[in-house]
């Protein structure tokens, strides 16, 4: 029996791109929804650690919050829809740059201020904007096994802020790593489980909202949820221009910020490649520097609303891979209630009032699938006679020291740890270069043979390999032969009976 269609939905036609396609205003708003439920700590987070190291006070952190939501809606709708030369026109979430905190609280401490921190955001992303097309270019650098070095360590970078936020959030609390906030973030985490396995496609793709939902409706109904301060505070507020004064332009600061937006772009760059693998989607040099001007646009226009850099949000990345919803006016629904949010401090009262360890539950799933994702791609890489292996494992080592040890560049000049600092960016500069090293550089490709990184790529195809099962203890490969103990060659049979001489991918060594 024919299943019955809305007639819009039969009438509409099929996107040319995956990432065009129309879901419908209350779809849209919904899966709009969970891209802000997710990335709502860390877009507040860096407001709320530099305002605290300039001395605000409880109203202007508050005035700084509402503005970085306002900001980032502005540049989640500027990225996804697009206009000539900025956005690239993909489902990426856009929200003030946790890469940029530690630079900018050092700016406070040692300049003008938090108005110095606003002229280095300012003139730095202007900067950042006159070399974005640079950055366009590095495409045909990043191949599969760069990309998927990348993503895959995107995911690995994000998962300590996802065990934090289980733990609850705030290392100075009483209760941190308490066992009840654990278990409320493995409650979520199960309630993500259980209903991504819904039969019901709406349920499935919104199981990351529900759980959160469910997870703040159990956190309150065992007394771990406040809400007692929605009440409190205006209801309605515009971010007023220029609140805390003009910037103040500091050429040190302006330097040390330049750097940090070089790490932006870096992450960028990695971010819109690695959504456009998720959405199957074509990703060119245009794309990129479109996407990366509109990062570089908003981060200029930031500072002016009280505003700091922006970024793609990687976790919001792994919404897109683990719903499926590749639709970009998803997102740009997200950036309408960013905006709202921003307008509407109560709204972001009611979002704040979220248990921090109901996100971490939800963030354990989506920082996973992101590395997933990455480990999909690296799939696709060729390793066989070549030294993809090595730029790999050298690759996600160094995006990972960062992780296991925080500490690791504390002793280097400070442009070089703002750089390596970031396990993402330090994985991306480091597969680019080795990629260029050992791939696009002539002299420096390896021959067959001549090393064990290139000897470990290759591999036995078991399928067609039926002799295998006739090799004895002893027996040996040699040459494209099979020899045993003493040396004698070992006669092969397929399985049709014919006789078979083992080949370069199976001996592992040229005829």
């Amino acid at each position: 029996m024919a299943t019955s269609q809305a007639p819009d939905a039969a009438a509409r036609p099929a996107p040319a791109r995956p990432e065009d396609e129309y879901l419908g205003i209350g779809k849209s708003l919904a899966y709009g929804a969970q891209h802000v439920l997710t990335m709502y700590g860390g877009i507040i987070a860096p407001p709320l650690i530099v305002g605290a190291a300039a001395g605000a006070d409880t109203t202007q952190i508050g005035l700084l919050v509402a503005s970085c939501l306002f900001v980032g809606g502005l540049a989640t709708i500027l990225q996804s829809v697009g206009v000539p030369w900025f956005g690239s026109q993909l489902p990426l979430v856009q929200g003030t740059s946790f890469a940029s905190v530690a630079t900018l609280v050092a700016i406070v401490h040692g300049g003008s201020g938090i108005q110095a921190a606003f002229g280095a955001v300012l003139a730095s992303a202007a900067l950042g904007l006159l070399i974005t097309p640079v950055f366009a270019r590095i495409i045909r650098f990043f191949p599969p096994v760069v990309t998927g070095t990348v993503i895959t360590v995107i995911g690995l970078s994000l998962m300590p802020v996802a065990a934090n936020w289980a733990m609850g959030g705030n290392r100075q609390a009483d209760d941190y790593g308490s066992m009840s906030n654990v278990l409320l973030a493995g409650f979520t985490l199960v309630v993500v489980l259980v209903l991504s396995r819904a039969n019901v496609p709406a349920i499935s793709r919104l199981s990351i909202l529900l759980a959160i939902v469910v997870g703040t409706l159990g956190a309150w109904a065992i007394g771990m949820a406040n809400f007692s301060g929605v009440g409190s505070g205006p209801v309605f507020a515009v971010p007023t221009p220029l609140a805390f004064g003009p910037p103040i332009f500091e050429v040190a600061a302006i330097i040390s910020m330049f750097i940090v937006v070089l790490v932006i772009l870096t992450e960028t760059a990695a971010d819109i490649i690695a959504v456009g693998e998720i959405v199957e989607t074509d990703i060119d040099r245009k794309r990129i520097g479109d996407g990366l001007r509109a990062d570089m646009g908003s981060s200029m226009l930031a500072p002016f609303f009280n505003g700091f850099t922006q970024s793609a949000f990687a976790q919001n990345v792994g919404l897109v891979a683990i719903t499926g919803v590749k639709s970009r006016f998803v997102v740009t629904a997200g950036g309408a209630i960013l905006v709202v949010l921003g307008l509407l401090p109560i709204l972001g009262r009611v979002v704040a009032a979220i248990p921090t360890p109901v996100l971490g539950g939800a963030g354990i799933v989506l920082f996973g699938t992101v590395a997933a994702a990455g480990i999909r791609t690296l799939a696709k890489v060729e390793y066989a006679g070549n030294m993809n292996l090595v730029i790999v494992a050298t690759s996600v080592g160094a995006g990972l020291i960062p992780i296991a040890a925080p500490t690791f560049w504390d002793s280097f000049p400070t442009w070089w740890g703002t750089i390596f600092h970031s396990g993402i960016s330090s994985a991306a500069v480091v597969a680019i270069l080795l990629n260029i090293w050992f791939n696009e550089i002539r002299f420096a490709r390896q021959k067959p043979g001549s090393s064990v990184f290139v000897e470990a790529g290759r591999h036995i195809d078991l399928a067609e390999a039926q002799w295998i099962r006739n090799l004895r203890e002893g027996d040996r490969i040699e040459n494209g032969r099979i020899v045993d103990k003493d040396g004698t060659e070992v006669p092969l049979l397929d399985a049709d009976g014919k006789p078979v001489r083992l080949g370069a991918e199976q001996s592992g060594h040229d005829h």
